[in-house]
């Protein structure tokens, strides 16, 4: 059964894409079918483990021997990952379903379907893995399938730009994450989980000497990690890949903000939680970057146009809270959250897909509104998701958004202290933004000029199934798995699996903090109503008093304008000198292209002696001989 949960998805990206020729549906089924059967596969392992403790490292082959080094490949479950296999594999699945109805009318769906198995595979193979090795290879694999599917549109130059994006801006991060293996191999002699945390308290004290520097050893492998975790999760510096990702498909969209690529970094944190507990400055600095990641992606998504950026930012947000959660120490509330968003934001996400395909392929929320009666169940649906991202009391979120925010406060230190207040601004921020996108979208007045009211519906019952399944998760995810995840026992599930704290008493919150965010969530309601709906003219003087603010964050805080100044525009000018100046006038001027010039040169003259009279043949046998003689005078 375990093996099946990881190759099903494997046999499905390949037999979907070499059994095109049997005809599209059949690609779509075979692949879809695979995924689900995966998907059930997991919900059993997953029920094993929580009831019955059945967990265990199944060995798929022996990869790498040489000495003592050994590493298998293997398909490592225990809590954290068959909770990461069930929202992997699970998601995938939904996503697959919907794809069937949203790609319908694309001639290329085999291919597509084949990259999103290929997607889940590889995220599978992270999560399972028994070794950093093998998590590399899922690492990198996750990374590929990315690129292939944000740039799946390939004749569009947007897509194209946006997939090499994603691909260079993730080998940035990957960089750092390469330069902790070398670390951990160099000093632990091992890439394997258990051994090094193992080893981990040994070399608690060690400083080596780096870049001339003298530094923690295990600080510094923790801050490479979390550069890799930053690349692949898009925390701030690394993030600028995650929106413009949205020129692929809108599935593709949901399946790499809700169950892979960037939960690859969460989980790679929570992971490694042996190894970061040795290190407060590293834990400090994740919780840092997890800040400033939340509070900013909500600043810009506030004033965004385009439906699925604004989730976008939504998701790198919610991100940010993920890392500052484990910054604090709370990993099991990292991993919940992620759990609950992963319902949340795949239904938002295929949600304004929904949305996209009745309107033609529309995007840009100011040219919708008023949908609510023609798209009645992708309005409920959308309803859903938004309540459980900004902590409607009750609904997932606020099981899990909430719970960061308290142990954030309860981790008793300045910097947690600081996260939470972070937190609950940005959780404001968070409600204002989302309910813009519901009323711009579904209500006041219809503002599209291409389409007529009258022709636009909802979508098909094969794309409605999947919205109706997320939309059960995001309401009851949170309530139901709350005590097994974070709850008083949650150490009896976790076990060994990822470091926990002791258990902390939640009656030390201050009443304050247990009630602030659901207020804050629910009058942004009316606020929201009134500030985009009843009287939009309030919001027209206040982007004309502060137009400086309004065009710094529709800007999204010009990182791409710095990062064009600062990287892009220097290595294009240094690439086209090498290329002009040392490729084209030096390289080729007196390599290839010099010694052909010379041998057509050569060759032009010798053509002239071929001119079929005896006396120049004569004449040239002559010069042979005498070149030849003088030869053997010199050399004798």
């Amino acid at each position: 059964m375990q093996y099946a949960i990881l190759f099903l998805p494997l046999l499905g990206a390949i037999f979907g894409y070499s059994a095109k020729h049997f005809g599209d549906l059949f690609s779509q089924l075979i692949t879809t079918l695979f995924v689900c059967l995966s998907a059930i596969l997991s919900i059993i392992v997953f029920y094993n483990g929580i009831f019955h403790e059945n967990y265990g490292n199944y060995l798929v082959f022996q990869w790498i021997s040489s000495g003592d080094f050994i590493v298998n490949w293997s398909i490592n479950i225990d809590p954290l990952s068959s909770i990461m296999l069930v929202i992997v594999s699970l998601i995938s699945a939904l996503v697959h379903i919907y794809s069937i109805g949203y790609m319908n009318h694309d001639p290329n769906k085999p291919r597509f379907m084949s990259y999103l198995s290929l997607f889940t595979f590889a995220m599978m193979t992270l999560v399972v893995s028994d070794n950093f090795l093998q998590l590399f290879f899922g690492w990198e694999g996750v990374g590929l399938s990315s690129y292939l599917l944000i740039g799946f549109w390939y004749k569009k130059d947007s897509a194209n730009k946006a997939a090499i994006k994603a691909f260079i801006v993730n080998r940035a991060g990957d960089f750092g994450f390469v330069i902790a293996l070398f670390l951990i191999f160099l000093f632990f002699g091992t890439l394997n989980y258990n051994e090094v945390f193992q080893l981990v308290p040994i070399f608690a004290e060690k400083e080596i000497n780096f870049l001339g520097f003298d530094a923690n050893l295990i600080t510094l492998i923790c801050l490479f990690l979390f550069i890799g975790a930053m690349g692949k999760s898009a925390q701030f510096f690394l993030h600028t890949w995650l929106p413009d990702a949205m020129e692929g498909p809108t599935p593709v969209s949901a399946l790499i903000h809700a169950a892979t690529m960037v939960t690859a970094g969460v989980f790679l944190v929570v992971r490694c939680s042996p190894i970061f507990e040795y290190s407060q400055f590293a834990l400090n600095f994740v919780t840092i970057i997890g800040m400033i990641t939340a509070f900013f992606a909500a600043s810009v998504a506030i004033v965004q146009n385009d439906i699925k950026r604004i989730i976008a930012y939504s998701t790198c947000s919610q991100l940010g809270y993920m890392f500052f959660a484990a910054g604090v120490g709370a990993y099991h509330v990292a991993i919940f959250h992620l759990f609950t968003h992963a319902f949340f934001k795949a239904l938002l996400f295929l949600g304004s897909g929904s949305v996209i395909h009745s309107l033609n392929d529309e995007q840009d929320i100011r040219n919708m509104g008023g949908l609510w009666k023609k798209m009645p169940y992708t309005w409920i649906s959308m309803i859903v998701g938004t309540l459980a991202l900004t902590g409607f009391p009750f609904l997932s979120g606020y099981y899990s958004k909430d719970a960061i925010i308290e142990f954030a406060y309860l981790s008793g230190t300045n910097v947690g202290y600081f996260a939470t207040m972070v937190g609950i601004a940005t959780a404001f921020l968070t409600a204002v933004y989302s309910w813009r996108l519901i009323f711009k979208t579904f209500h006041g007045k219809f503002n599209n000029k291409k389409l007529s009211k009258s022709d636009i519906h909802d979508s098909g019952l094969v794309i409605i199934l999947p919205l109706t399944a997320l939309a059960l998760g995001a309401i009851f995810s949170g309530f139901l798995f709350k005590d097994f995840l974070i709850g008083h026992h949650s150490m009896d599930f976790w076990k060994n699996s990822i470091f926990l704290l002791e258990e902390i008493e939640h009656l030390d919150v201050p009443i304050w903090l247990l009630y602030i965010t659901p207020i804050i969530v629910t009058l942004s309601i009316p606020l929201a109503y009134y500030l985009y709906i009843k009287n939009t003219k309030v919001l027209e003087k206040i982007k004309l008093k502060n137009k400086l603010l309004y065009e710094f964050l529709l800007n999204k805080w010009y990182f791409d304008e710095i990062y064009e100044l600062i990287f892009v525009k220097p290595i294009k000018s240094i690439g086209s000198f090498l290329w002009k100046a040392g490729d084209e006038k030096t390289i080729d001027r007196f390599g290839p292209d010099g010694i052909s010039k010379i041998v057509k040169a050569i060759s032009n003259k010798a053509v002239k002696l071929q001119s079929g009279y005896i006396f120049d043949y004569a004449f040239v046998m002559l010069i042979g001989l005498s070149l030849l003689l003088t030869f053997f005078i010199i050399y004798k």
